[in-house]
């Protein structure tokens, strides 16, 4: 006897799907949604240093809707959210990337963020002699096409340094200069929260955080999806843990560069109790 929901293999595209009753449907099969997707990756292959990482993954994002992509370390997770984001350091070797309908497969990462892609990167660097109230201003108006006054950007500060439980005066720190890694967490959310993108790519946000700054952290996803309900969020995670306080209406397993299984929160609470194991391939011979 097996402990939760039966897998079941698709024998079209290899995709187990736990949702709705363990049904099993193909990549490409819909809901009916009432609007188009604000995110969609097609058959999208990744390569890096002529290795391909990522092979053939296909996604749909809808307004409002928060995934989780989970899988064990080296499934190609983090080079799927650099790919999206148009990090220059992978090639995307086949498929297309759609936001708000247009194809930004080919864009510069400057066009993408103008377009409304946001990536919170998992190690987040320093930029010495530059605050974030200055980097949150110039990023602004870069994005919104409007010269935003430095008072404006402080005010919009306010409220959403609150969230996040950082102090005033946070606003006028370097960026991630001397920052512990929950402030530097913090703070990637805090981008999210001003900048109020279309997508959201949230690149292991939760690595490295105690339990405390982990709450912290999700409650501040929760309040920027407050304020903007129609923002869709990707999140990248390894674990189920921030899932207890952020509830997916979607979550993705990643294993080897494919999507292997798709469900809903369920699916990561079999992650939790029984771990990566059932969908890695044995080796052969």
């Amino acid at each position: 006897m097996t402990d939760g929901p039966t897998i079941e293999q698709d024998p079209k595209v290899g995709v187990a799907d736990f949702s709705e009753g363990n049904r099993v449907t193909t990549e490409h099969e819909t809901d009916a949604p009432r609007t188009a997707p604000v995110l969609e990756i097609r058959d999208l292959r990744v390569a890096a240093e002529g290795r391909e990482i990522v092979k053939g993954v296909s996604l749909a994002l809808y307004p409002g809707e928060l995934h989780a992509v989970m899988g064990p370390n080296g499934s190609g997770k983090s080079t799927l959210a650099s790919a999206i984001a148009g990090k220059p350091s992978f090639e995307i070797t086949g498929g297309k990337v759609f936001l708000r309908g247009e194809d930004i497969t080919e864009a510069s990462p400057d066009e993408r963020a103008r377009a409304g892609l946001f990536l919170a990167f998992q190690y987040p660097e320093e930029v010495p002699g530059v605050t974030i109230l200055q980097m949150l201003r110039a990023a602004l108006s870069e994005i919104k096409g409007q010269n935003y006054a430095t008072f404006e950007v402080r005010l919009m500060l306010k409220d959403a340094l609150a969230d996040l439980q950082m102090d005033q005066s946070f606003a006028d720190r370097y960026v991630n200069e001397g920052f512990s890694g929950g402030e530097k967490k913090r703070c990637e959310i805090l981008q999210m929260t001003i900048l109020e993108p279309a997508v959201a790519i949230l690149d292991e946000t939760d690595s490295g955080l105690d339990i405390d700054a982990l709450r912290i952290v999700a409650e501040g996803i929760e309040k920027a999806r407050a304020r903007r309900p129609e923002m869709a969020v990707l999140l990248i995670t390894h674990y189920q843990r921030i899932l207890r306080y952020l509830e997916p209406d979607k979550v993705h397993v990643l294993v080897g560069g494919r999507v292997v299984a798709s469900g809903g929160l369920e699916l990561a609470e079999l992650l939790e109790r029984q771990g990566y194991d059932q969908f890695v391939p044995e080796p052969v011979g």
